[in-house]
């Protein structure tokens, strides 16, 4: 494995991470139409979205504490901008030239109801997030039950607007599909009483499907019946989502306690598998993926890969996010994690994923910002040509699986 961040973009994007970065005074960010900073999502995204080298994209920690003592910063050149590493004083050693991602003109208009799209809908990466409904119901509980590393309660009180009906969120759905081309659009809730989620998506779905046929995925807590995945797939679904966090049962309990008492981690686990045994079903134009997700950093590494490797061993997709120490939160003060105990489980996402021939990277323009892809981690493996023919098979399946894109 290449060791050095100024040749290996992988290692980079981890190390920002868990190091976060300063911003010079010579950067222009939103003058040289570069996406300003939002909060994107509960316990990831409050970064600077910038594309790397090899075209990784990425979400780097700006505000958080912890950024303030990163030795990378990034510099304004007079064409182009870079990050430099600093130790000590001086100018620095240039480490890699990157690009803003960049802000697209539909972020300065409103819907026809007056609300700024930004509050419907952002862009994380290449794809569109959107989180439709109310607060998740743990932050209203007293005491409030939400996850303590999570921020959506302070997201959706400052970025987003609380509710968002049908006509628009497709109005933020077609600009961005005309504007900025997406082919995924993503959708987030919390907890709410009375397993409601899929129904409040439901519509949603139904519409951006007849519409557009863009690639849809839904991330919620597991409903008590399993049987409703089966539906959400005959909608058009394409992916979901289960974010269990931490594989640990005793972290579990202490740091997502809503999560603990509602469902408990076996049920997550099992919707994750029901889900995935869903995948051999279906029109190939519209793939299946069961993903389980994990956040590294806030539990043993081993026990992060034991979680990649119950989560691959059923057929489904692991998503490994990197603990992020959001300001505002019950975590804000707990340190990121350190980048040289996460490499191996980095190098086991990409491995599990190739020993069990899962699709990984078949979605079409999907560069995602606010976690390290399995795809990407053949950076941090030593060896990867030992892929090689297991890669040629993901690659042809990539091939295969194209939205069926409406005009």
């Amino acid at each position: 494995m290449e060791t050095d961040v100024r040749r290996n973009p992988a290692l980079l994007k981890l190390d920002l991470y868990c190091k976060g970065m300063r911003l010079d005074d010579s950067c222009l960010v939103r003058k040289d139409g570069g996406r300003e900073v939002l909060r994107t999502r509960a316990g990831l995204g409050s970064g600077l979205e910038l594309i790397l080298p090899g075209g990784l994209w990425t979400n780097v920690p700006v505000t958080e504490k912890f950024a303030a003592a990163s030795p990378y910063v990034l510099h304004r050149a007079l064409d182009h901008y870079e990050i430099r590493r600093h130790i000590g004083r001086g100018p620095g050693e240039t480490v890699a030239p990157v690009r803003l991602a960049p802000r697209p003109s539909w972020y300065d208009r409103t819907t026809s109801t007056g609300k700024p799209m930004t509050r419907i809908g952002t862009l994380q990466g290449t794809y569109l997030g959107v989180y439709p409904a109310r607060v998740c119901e743990y932050w209203l509980e007293k005491p409030k039950s939400n996850c303590h590393f999570c921020s959506v309660g302070l997201i959706l009180e400052a970025d987003a607007a609380p509710e968002k009906s049908v006509d628009e969120v497709l109005e933020v759905v077609h600009a961005a599909r005309q504007e900025s081309g997406i082919t995924y659009v993503d959708f987030n809730t919390g907890h709410y009483e009375g397993d409601v989620y899929l129904d409040i998506l439901e519509p949603y779905i139904r519409r951006i499907k007849r519409e557009t046929g863009l690639l849809v995925g839904i991330q919620t807590p597991p409903h008590r019946d399993l049987r409703r995945y089966e539906e959400m797939r005959a909608l058009g679904v394409n992916r979901v989502s289960f974010c269990f966090e931490i594989f640990d049962r005793r972290i579990f309990s202490e740091v997502c306690p809503g999560k603990h008492d509602e469902y408990g981690l076996d049920h997550y686990l099992r919707a994750v598998e029901y889900c995935a045994r869903m995948a051999p079903q279906g029109d190939r134009h519209e793939p299946w993926v069961s993903n389980g997700e994990v956040i590294a950093g806030l539990e043993p590494p081993a026990s992060t890969v034991a979680a990649i490797d119950w989560i691959t061993s059923v057929g489904a997709v692991p998503t490994v996010c990197v603990f992020r120490p959001l300001a505002g939160t019950d975590m804000q003060d707990a340190p990121p994690p350190k980048t040289e105990d996460l490499v191996p489980v980095f190098r086991r996402l990409y491995e599990a994923c190739m020993e069990r021939d899962l699709p990984i990277g078949a979605a079409p323009n999907v560069h995602v910002s606010l976690v390290l892809l399995p795809e990407e981690c053949r950076w941090f493996v030593d060896r990867p040509a030992r892929y090689f023919r297991k890669a040629m098979r993901v690659r042809a399946l990539r091939a295969g699986l194209r939205p069926r894109l409406l005009p």
